[in-house]
């Protein structure tokens, strides 16, 4: 018999096509099926029917800390893509993140299909604060697949 425990939410990896990229923080892996109601003219019964839609994904959004020798790969690498539009097509593609067990296997995947980044957002400045500078990029995507 297998031994079950769960999973601690701390241990994964990103990847957006060759790239892996460090983390600190993913949201936004959630997704819905929207809801068809019909009611047909001729139906004898006061109800509507409710029908599966179309699949419905949110953006995810990841966040990393800035690092001094990495931030010139981040805007040269996310920023030209959202503002620039240099080599769009260039920057489309899958986003990985993988949930990791002990031994640093992938025990969940999601995998974003034909992604690509629509937001970036820098690091607030605080004068009087002394926490970890954070970047910021949000993907949208056309499928989320969970293998």
């Amino acid at each position: 018999m297998a031994t079950t425990y769960p999973l601690p939410k701390f241990h994964f990896k990103v990847t957006f096509g060759e790239t892996e990229f460090n983390c600190t923080e993913v949201s936004g892996l959630d997704f819905e099926r929207e809801i068809i109601e019909y009611r047909a003219g001729a139906d004898s019964h006061y109800h509507k029917s409710k029908q599966p839609g179309l699949s419905k994904y949110s953006n995810i959004t990841i966040k990393r800390g800035s690092f001094a020798d990495k931030s010139k790969e981040f805007y040269d690498q996310w920023a030209k893509t959202v503002f620039l539009q240099e080599d769009g097509e260039k920057y489309r593609g899958d986003l990985t993140i993988s949930l990791l067990n002990e031994n640093h296997e992938p025990v969940i995947t999601w995998k974003a299909i034909n992604a690509y980044i629509t937001k970036i957002q820098s690091t607030d400045l605080k004068a009087d604060g002394n926490e970890i500078a954070i970047e910021t990029a949000e993907f949208v995507h056309e499928k989320l697949t969970i293998q």
